[in-house]
């Protein structure tokens, strides 16, 4: 989206002719195939591997961001946003289950950081790429024109090598050498898995929807990428992307190594979201006309606070859940239902709220105070029910104590304990 966002400063939206809440829109409806198409595309990445799905998705989007170069109008630009959405979705979902695959639990936090940071990195970077081809002047396409035309073929070239270089699982990575497959076999086995390589099942997929906690991790899924898109839609002019999303990925980072290093997701959830909900305040309190300097620190604790969540929230649902089939179905339902909240922190961004977007900072504010509870109430049931399973059986083990290919019942076996 931040492609988007840099266009809107080289009038793009002029040039299309966009009237009222016309470029609001083509933001918000983005968001409805990027939604519903989630899931259905991360179950064929377990059915097909993430060599197929993933490239041909990176593809096909690459494809239409080219093609948004030939748009004359809203319409024209509307219908292809649709199409790029369908395409995008799914890959950050398929990415989270594929790394899912090769690395333990104790891992995942910092190796999903490493991904969705590249992405904040990029967008901060997109604005200097989109700065110096608006200086192109006097040709036949405009410097928005061009932005799309770079990017998608960039994106188009990464989707192809992608079908070559992407491994479909650990046993089968043309990179591995039969020592290393062993090896990737024996760690799933020990922190991540109850079984290795499963063939794809329906009823394996959905068998931990019936679980009560699916409701807490729906609405922490809803709530938190608020404050993520708020984020990127506050901090979305050329050079001024650069620095605060820049910290945000130190922060992203740091935080999500002391997640795994400590093995603890909870606290670190509610630390991010909290300092995003600091940069909220300061933000709704403030005259942001008057005091740029203070918004602009400001957009630093959003960035800060903003991205954390999407790593360590998939990271938390996938350490908690052993079966390959499952894992793949709920984080696409989980990143389809954020990208689903997409839509609401769009909806609240209208012109007429402008400057000071009141409507926008309290509807944020709300649903990262709710995310923090909801958060608080699961993180501190996990604790306190690995404390009575200890109880119970006279020992103190922790999540990583037990071999994960031992425990068959999952959370029902004696010995499992929630990675909290």
């Amino acid at each position: 989206m931040s492609n988007l966002g840099n266009a809107k400063t080289n009038g793009f939206d002029t040039d299309m002719g966009f009237k009222g809440n016309e470029y609001s829109l083509l933001l918000l409806l983005f968001y409805i195939p990027n939604a519903i198409f989630d899931l259905p595309l991360n179950l064929l990445t377990k059915r097909f591997s993430g060599r197929i799905v993933l490239s041909s998705l990176c593809v096909g989007w690459g494809a239409m961001s080219i093609l948004q170069v030939a748009c004359k109008n809203f319409a024209g630009m509307l219908a292809v946003r649709l199409i790029l959405g369908a395409f995008e979705a799914g890959f950050f979902a398929g990415v989270i289950f594929m790394l899912t695959l090769f690395y333990t639990r104790g891992e995942l936090g910092l190796r999903i950081a490493l991904f969705f940071g590249s992405a904040v990195v990029a967008a901060a970077f997109s604005g200097l790429l989109a700065y110096g081809v608006f200086q192109i002047e006097h040709t036949v396409l405009k410097g928005w024109q061009y932005l799309f035309l770079i990017e998608g073929s960039m994106t188009v070239l990464t989707g192809l090598f992608g079908f070559y270089w992407i491994p479909e699982s650990p046993a089968t990575g043309r990179w591995f050498t039969p020592a290393e497959k062993a090896a990737a076999l024996a760690r799933s086995l020990r922190d991540s898995s109850r079984e290795v390589d499963t063939k794809f099942s329906w009823t394996e997929a959905f068998e931990s929807w019936r679980d009560w906690k699916m409701i807490l991790f729906t609405i922490i899924s809803l709530t938190y990428p608020i404050v993520q898109r708020l984020g990127y839609s506050t901090i979305k002019t050329n050079l001024w992307t650069v620095a605060p999303n820049c910290v945000g990925f130190v922060v992203l980072v740091t935080i999500a190594w002391s997640s795994d290093h400590f093995r603890e997701r909870t606290y670190h959830l509610v630390l991010a979201l909290s300092i995003g909900m600091v940069g909220l305040i300061i933000l709704a309190t403030i005259d942001v006309l008057r005091n740029p300097g203070v918004a602009y620190f400001a957009c630093f604790l959003l960035a800060s606070g903003a991205y954390v969540p999407s790593c360590l929230v998939h990271s938390w649902h996938n350490n908690n859940n052993l079966s390959e089939n499952s894992r793949a179905a709920t984080t696409g339902i989980f990143v389809g239902l954020s990208n689903l909240a997409g839509v609401l922190s769009a909806g609240t961004f209208r012109v007429e709220y402008a400057p000071k977007y009141i409507p926008t900072l309290v509807a944020t504010a709300c649903a990262s105070g709710t995310c923090i509870v909801v958060t608080l109430v699961l993180g501190t049931w996990m604790k306190r029910e690995n404390a009575r399973r200890d109880r119970e059986q006279g020992v103190q083990v922790e999540a990583g104590d037990v071999d994960t290919g031992l425990l068959g019942e999952g959370q029902n076996s004696p010995d499992w304990r929630y990675f909290t």
